[in-house]
């Protein structure tokens, strides 16, 4: 399919799939036509896109994304991408750790105001 169907399809912008495409997140191949330079997006991009606009969400870097997909690309490597994951977790849950004290202090000096 054409860029502008995957975003219509993914609900994802132009720019979007682009900026993922030249990090290596999505692929696409040269269109069939020699005259113009189109490229054709397989359909699994669609799910590609899906994961990557919900991981971007829960605050998953492009450079984390980038360790999950070279984790898993080629050989699907489950053991490399449960470790890339499993890393993410323990960060995540550290700063939630670190969100919950700073909300408690200020909770506490707005209590003392």
């Amino acid at each position: 399919m054409k860029i502008g169907e995957l975003a219509e399809r993914s609900g994802v912008t132009r720019d979007t799939i682009r900026f993922y495409e030249r990090n290596g997140l999505i692929r696409s191949r040269p269109g069939q036509s020699a005259t113009n330079n189109y490229r054709d997006y397989p359909e699994d991009n669609l799910f590609q896109l899906e994961f990557l606009t919900r991981a971007r969400d829960a605050g998953m870097s492009i450079a984390d994304l980038q360790d999950l997909i070279n984790a898993t690309e080629g050989s699907c490597n489950m053991d490399a991408a449960k470790k890339v994951i499993g890393a993410k977790i323990s960060e995540l849950k550290e700063r939630q750790e670190q969100i919950r004290s700073i909300v408690q202090f200020l909770e506490e000096s707005l209590h003392k105001l």
